[in-house]
């Protein structure tokens, strides 16, 4: 599974890698990759026009806001 946090770097996109880095200790899933994605034209191309947002599987589950650790541990299912 892939995990992305999509933002350019600003304290809510580094607020939420770390909800998502807490989501995924709790879960204890060692089979999810999580990956920042910072380069602006990589997360424009993927439709997000606000950030943070978040990817599972590179499905847009979160934009605009900072999902908590229990909201992503739904998305990750």
């Amino acid at each position: 599974m892939k995990l992305e946090i999509l933002g350019a770097g600003c304290p809510k996109c580094k607020k939420l890698y770390e909800n998502a880095q807490a989501a995924v200790k709790e879960l204890g899933r060692s089979d999810i990759e999580l990956i920042k994605i910072e380069d602006i034209k990589e997360i424009t191309a993927r439709g997000v026009m606000m950030t943070p947002a978040l990817c599972v599987d590179g499905q847009i589950k979160s934009t605009g806001k900072v999902a908590s650790p229990k909201d992503i541990k739904k998305f990750i299912g």
